[in-house]
């Protein structure tokens, strides 16, 4: 069974997962009626400085994987039109750099200040974290509705503390882009 996560909770999938190492980040949302947006998944690999260890460790639409080869993005989906998961990002726990300590998960609006498009024109956006070996979904974040004049969100992130692996629901908006989060964390 998953566990649901409200913003600021926590789970240690190092101790409730034992032997878990490859999974599936998969992000989701659907349209409201008469929408079109473009959204971009992203992830920060970063160190205990808080910043990328080099421009590779940020892995985006344009850079599908990092050069420890341990995180994949599947690519980008345009329409927002997926089954399941919009946009989905695979990790191999063990082979995370150790210059890592965190994987930092965002979702930005292709061009939303210009085109005035914000997480209020989308509902039922989840971040979810899936073991692959046996495809089971181990835990899972839904987005509220508390994003509607941000134009990105950081969904969630994945801690390395003690050799011990940590997902934690994070929820925080903003309007700066993706270009906003590489200045920040580059």
């Amino acid at each position: 069974m998953s566990i649901n996560l409200k913003k600021g909770g926590s789970f240690n999938l190092s101790k409730k997962e034992p032997g878990l190492h490859k999974i599936l980040v998969g992000l989701g949302w659907e349209l409201k009626p008469g929408q079109s947006l473009d959204l971009d998944a992203s992830v920060f690999m970063l160190s205990p400085s808080g910043k990328l260890p080099a421009d590779e460790y940020f892995v985006f639409y344009n850079n599908l994987k990092s050069p420890d080869g341990a995180v994949q993005h599947t690519g980008d989906n345009r329409t927002g039109n997926a089954d399941q998961d919009d946009e989905m990002l695979l990790a191999n726990l063990p082979l995370i750099s150790p210059q890592v300590s965190e994987l930092l998960f965002t979702v930005s609006i292709h061009e939303a200040a210009a085109r005035r498009h914000h997480f209020g024109l989308l509902q039922n956006a989840y971040i979810r974290i899936v073991d692959v070996e046996n495809k089971r979904e181990i835990l899972r974040y839904d987005l509220d509705a508390e994003f509607n004049n941000f134009g990105d969100v950081e969904f969630g992130k994945l801690q390395r503390t003690d050799g011990e692996w940590y997902f934690v629901a994070t929820g925080v908006g903003s309007n700066g882009g993706l270009q906003g989060y590489v200045d920040r964390y580059a």
